[in-house]
Parts: C-alpha cells; sequence; structure tokens
C-alpha cells in the first residue's frame, strides 16, 4: 500500500472505492447542509473543512445548502453569519440552495406517496404515537389510522396544507412498518403543522417537511455523490434510503445519492449543543453569539483565532468513526503556533508597578529601536519611547529572592528589552507593604545593539516595560475557560451550567507600547512575556481593547511531548 493510500481517512476511503468501481470522478457533488438557527461553532468547522475539503481534494464542487425546514428557530441573522463564517474559513461553494427551494417538488412527492398507499394522516396525541412506537427491543403497534383510504388522506392531508387545522392535531407519516428493528423506520413524521412566519417563504406554507424526509431527496435533486452526515444519523441511513428509493428513477441517467457518517467534534470544557449555546446568549451568561469565550466561529475569531488555525486543528484532530472528546489544548496549541509565525511582539505591561530611574535625566526621551520580531525576518521595526519613569509587572519585583529568580530584585540587574541594564537600589511600599515604585539605576553605555562593552554584558533576566509619559491605556480582556468540568454537559444529575466558571472573564487596565494606538479590529500581536492578544471590535479612538486569544504556556506541548 502507498503511502498516499495509507494516510486516507475512511471518507477518502469510501470515495476512492467507489470511483474505482465506476463512479465518473465528475459525479462527485459534496455539500454542507447547516439548519440556520445559530451561530457555527468548532464543530461545524470540522464538517466544515471536511466536506470543502474533500471538493479540494477531488476538484469537486461543494454545495452550501441550509437546512431551513423550522421556521420557528430559523433566522436570515443565521443564514448570513454562517454564510461570512465559511468564507472566512477560506472556502467557496458552488451554489448557495435552501430545502425551501424544493417545498413544492417535496409536497408533490408527497401526494405520489399518498397515492401508492405509502402515507397517511394521524390525528392521535403525540403520546399515543409515541407508546405505539414500542421499544428498542419490542415492535411497536399499528396506528388506529394507519387504513384510512387513500382519499381520505389526500383530502386530510390537503386540510393540513390549507391550515384548516391547529399545530400539533395532524401529521402526515410514512407507511413502512412498524415491527421494523430500526425505531426509525416505524411510520416517521413526514410533515407537521407550523403556523409560523419562515424567513424566506413567508406565510406560503403552513406545513413543514421533516429533516428526514427533507435531507435524501434535497440530495437527489442535487445529485449529491456523498452525503456525509455526523455519527447521530447513522441509525437514520436505513430510512434516508428508503425515501430516496421511493424517488428514485433508474430510467434516467441519475445518480443515487450515498449516506456515510462520521464522528462529530467534541471539545472538553465546553458544550457543543446549539440548544445550550443560545440558552448562554438567552440568559445573558455570555455577551452575544461572538462572546470570546464561547466556542462559536464567531466567538473564536474575535478572540483572536485565525482560519488557519481553526483549518490545522480539524486537520489535526482527524476524523474519526467513534464518537470523541478532543482536548482544547490541541486547539489552543494551534493557534499559539500559527501566532508565534505572523503575530508582531509588542509591549504591554497588564499589573503595573512604577519603576524610576533615579540617574536617568529628568526631561530626557529616547526612541529606542525595537523589532518586531528578533527570530524572523520580514517584520520590520518600530521606535519605542524611553524616559525616566517605566512601568514592569509587579511580579516581576522582589524585595529578595532565590538564586532562581532572574527578575528584578534588590542589588541585582535586569536588561530592559531593548533598552538598558538596570538595577534595583530601594523601593517604596504604602501602609499595606505594597510595593508601589522601585528606585534604580541605569547603565548608561548598556543600550541594546549599540556595540558597547557594557550592552554586551550577560545578565540572566530580561522584562518588558512601558515608558509612563508615553503609554497608552488599554482595556485588556483575559478570557479563561468558559467552564471548569471537561465535560460540563456529561453529568446526568447536574444541570450544565452549575459548571460555569466564575473567573472566565477578568477585566483589567494595562498600558501598552505607544504604537499600538493605530491598531485595527481583529490586528492580532504577541505581548511579550504574557501571551496573544488581539484587537476588539470594541476598541475606539478613544479607548484601547484587547482581547487575550492564549497565554503562552502550552499545555498540549507539554502533554504531547509526554
Amino acid at each position: 500500500m502507498s503511502e498516499e493510500k495509507k494516510s486516507l481517512n475512511f471518507l477518502e476511503q469510501i470515495i476512492e472505492e467507489d470511483l474505482a468501481n465506476g463512479l465518473p470522478k465528475e459525479k462527485l457533488r459534496f455539500r454542507f447542509p447547516p439548519e440556520p438557527n445559530g451561530y457555527l461553532h468548532i464543530g461545524h468547522a470540522a464538517s466544515i473543512c471536511l466536506n470543502f475539503g474533500l471538493g479540494l481534494k477531488y476538484n469537486a464542487p461543494v454545495n452550501l445548502r441550509f437546512d431551513d425546514t423550522n421556521p420557528a428557530k430559523e433566522e436570515q441573522e443565521y443564514v448570513d453569519s454562517i454564510q461570512h463564517d465559511v468564507h472566512w474559513l477560506g472556502f467557496q461553494w458552488d451554489q448557495v440552495l435552501y430545502s425551501s427551494d424544493y417545498f413544492q417538488q417535496l409536497y408533490d412527492w408527497t401526494i405520489a406517496l399518498i397515492k401508492e398507499g405509502k402515507a397517511y394522516v394521524d390525528d392521535q396525541s403525540s403520546e399515543a404515537m409515541a407508546i405505539q412506537k414500542g421499544t428498542p427491543t419490542e415492535p411497536g403497534t399499528n396506528s388506529p389510522n394507519r387504513d384510512r383510504s387513500i382519499e381520505e388522506n389526500l383530502e386530510l392531508f390537503l386540510k393540513m396544507k390549507n391550515g384548516e387545522f391547529d399545530e400539533g392535531s395532524h401529521v402526515l407519516r410514512a407507511k413502512i412498518d412498524m415491527k421494523h428493528t430500526n425505531m426509525h423506520m416505524r411510520d416517521p413524521i413526514m410533515y407537521r403543522i407550523l403556523k409560523k412566519h419562515h424567513h424566506r417563504t413567508g406565510n406560503d406554507w403552513c406545513i413543514y417537511p421533516m429533516y428526514d424526509w427533507t435531507h435524501g431527496e434535497s440530495d437527489y435533486i442535487e445529485q449529491i455523490s456523498h452525503s456525509i452526515c455526523t455519527l447521530e444519523f447513522k441509525s437514520h441511513r436505513d430510512l434516508y434510503d428508503w425515501y430516496v428509493d421511493q424517488v428514485f428513477d433508474e430510467t434516467k441517467l441519475e445518480l443515487r445519492p450515498k449516506q456515510r457518517e462520521f464522528a462529530r467534534r467534541n471539545l472538553s470544557y465546553t458544550v457543543m449543543s446549539k440548544r445550550k449555546l443560545l440558552q448562554l446568549v438567552e440568559e445573558g451568561v455570555v455577551n452575544g453569539w461572538d462572546d470570546p469565550r464561547m466556542p462559536t466561529i464567531s466567538g473564536l475569531r474575535r478572540r483572536g483565532y485565525t482560519a488557519n488555525s481553526i483549518r490545522t486543528f480539524s486537520d489535526t484532530a482527524g476524523i474519526s468513526k467513534r464518537d470523541n472528546v478532543t482536548d482544547v489544548a490541541l486547539l489552543e496549541h494551534c493557534i499559539k503556533d500559527d501566532l508565534n509565525k505572523t503575530a508582531p511582539r509588542v509591549m504591554a505591561v497588564l499589573n503595573p508597578v512604577k519603576v524610576v530611574i533615579t540617574n536617568y535625566p529628568k526631561d530626557k526621551e529616547e526612541f529606542l529601536n525595537a523589532n518586531y520580531n528578533d527570530y524572523e525576518e520580514g517584520f520590520g521595526s518600530r521606535p519605542v519611547p524611553f524616559s525616566k519613569e517605566l512601568y514592569i509587572e509587579k511580579e516581576d519585583f522582589r524585595e529578595e529572592a532565590n538564586k532562581k529568580f532572574f527578575r528584578l530584585k534588590l542589588g541585582k540587574e535586569v536588561r530592559l528589552k531593548n533598552a538598558y541594564i538596570i538595577k534595583a537600589e530601594s523601593c517604596i511600599k504604602d501602609e499595606n507593604g505594597e510595593v508601589t515604585e522601585i528606585h534604580c539605576t541605569y547603565d548608561e553605555n548598556s543600550l541594546s545593539g549599540s556595540g558597547s562593552e557594557a550592552s554586551k554584558r550577560k545578565v540572566k533576566g530580561t522584562l518588558h516595560w512601558v515608558s509612563i509619559k508615553h503609554a497608552e491605556k488599554a482595556e485588556v480582556r483575559v478570557y479563561d475557560r468558559l467552564f471548569t468540568d471537561e465535560a460540563p454537559d456529561g453529568h446526568k444529575d447536574k444541570d450544565f451550567k452549575e459548571f460555569l466558571n466564575p473567573d472566565s472573564l477578568n477585566t483589567i487596565e494595562a498600558f501598552v507600547e505607544p504604537s499600538l494606538k493605530t491598531a485595527k479590529e481583529l490586528d492580532r500581536f504577541q505581548f511579550q512575556r504574557l501571551g496573544y492578544f488581539c484587537v476588539d471590535k470594541d476598541t475606539t479612538s478613544e479607548k484601547l481593547v484587547f482581547n487575550r486569544t492564549v497565554p503562552l504556556r502550552d499545555s498540549w506541548a507539554k502533554m504531547d511531548s509526554k
């Protein structure tokens, strides 16, 4: 077996087998079929990357088809956001289509099924139908309405369509087999009454097809070769095939679509149910679908994740046949790896303490040249102002410390990044014993890059800093995981919101170097020694707002090395 064959995932193997068995390559066509009832999340990104990735691999078209069969939950806002997310991830669809495009064709096929005695109207309660459906180990029993005449079923279904019945009073069911071992085949519902305004068809319809009836028929209409679904639809495959059997015409040169399933992407320390994510939004737990703590694509984008990092994550996590949970640390590793190659390095202080350089001239200021990346070429540089009074991080100073503390301590030296070597001489404290000011001296001959002997002196610690006189205030939102539990919705006896992390957002006032004043929304930076940060959409000309994407520490790399 060749290396290329070994690298194929199981879905690619299925496609390769179909091609080897005579399927013309030009007949390959895929689709991504989201329901527009919420914003897409990282799990959907896996499906997007899979389907559009297959399209790229085989040079085959991919449709973006909206499964818009439930007007009670669907909105144009979601349609727009889904299109934006797919484009942002770097993919282009062949056609934008909607299940609602096929409402008339589905209705016409349904009339034909009723005339063939393969569908009937049932006016029982949902509770009664559930009891009759039986259990996985016990067969179901027939509805008392199952043997209605074709004429009566046609008349009742027309009344359903014309809005003459209340919601929930009547449904149309396929007549298959109430004793089938697969419960989805036990006379499934095909249509229900929903007197709701549809975002595309308005009030033209008050009956709407169920997903199972719509799915395969839409694939057939669009001539999708491989209908790739998540694993929960595997038990629906029998029904998918039965429905397609009812409309497939062997006399025409048409393709019969094939459904195959892969395991959905689950991520630790979050929830992937759109219903639960909507709950977080509606209850104000988060600030909208694009809150940077959300696993939505829009939330990840706002937090600073790149399209490349999400595509890399999807590729690295791979495609599986079995349900599994991917550690969020892998996602964090992918964005760190991407930003390490692309993000300019700048200086910001999040927890400031004042440093006074006592032997530096009071009115002097310098603009020091600082590279945006010391390790890669092509990033350029910028001038960074230096003056007598600076901010450094509070945790970078101790009055006394052991030999392993390589930052600033009394009587010892450190280098200020891109600047001078300083020595801590004394400090001032407030009434609570907190250090409020550190007095230092500097070696004026030790300027980084000056070539002097003093500049070449080796000191073990290097600190980031900002000049107080020139610093820009910024609001920095430090995000942590939204949940404290690895599987917040995995506890049968507890609500998933019991595991919400009270410290998932910490907003602080920080000070950043003045070059960031002109930063624009979604610009990404490494704040040296602190992490990766992104300019938030709340930024204005008067106020800079940054979101922490991820800290520098890479927990996945440590786990991977073990």
